[in-house]
């Protein structure tokens, strides 16, 4: 959908939906910003158990699908914000994040927080860019 801005909102039905007033991601030009995304399973709509590891996981799994429903992906994240409950959870989260981002890492920052929506113990969000436009800044690097 877009709006008169000349913003793109981004939705799909693989990410659990927006639990508020916000989009799951919107993009303008070649640019994708996610919404932050708990690990919240999908179709319900509630935390996934097993702690911080499963949370983080399905997080990431989350904004994956988000970005691939804006054509993107993993891949092409530029900038990821994490937001810890707890600090003690990082080599947890850090280890886990490690599984989905393997090259080509995207720039990270990590805060913790007094709490997150629906007691979630890790909440993710990220800026992309379309499939394909990071090429035009590689070329730019070897200039």
């Amino acid at each position: 959908m877009n709006t008169s801005e000349g913003k793109k909102v981004i939705a799909t039905d693989k990410a659990p939906k927006a639990i508020g007033p916000f989009s799951q991601a919107i993009q303008i030009g070649s640019m994708i910003f996610t919404a932050g995304q708990i690990g919240a399973d999908p179709g319900s709509g509630k935390l996934v158990p097993g702690g911080v590891e499963y949370q983080t996981r399905q997080s990431l799994i989350n904004v994956r699908y988000v970005l691939e429903a804006a054509d993107s992906g993993l891949e092409y994240i530029v900038k990821t914000t994490v937001y810890l409950k707890d600090m003690n959870d990082f080599p947890i989260m850090n280890s886990v994040y490690a599984e989905f981002f393997a090259n080509d890492l995207p720039a990270r920052s990590t805060v913790a927080v007094a709490g997150l929506p629906k007691g979630a113990l890790v909440e993710i969000e990220a800026i992309a860019t379309l499939a394909g436009e990071q090429s035009a800044s590689k070329s730019y690097n070897s200039l």
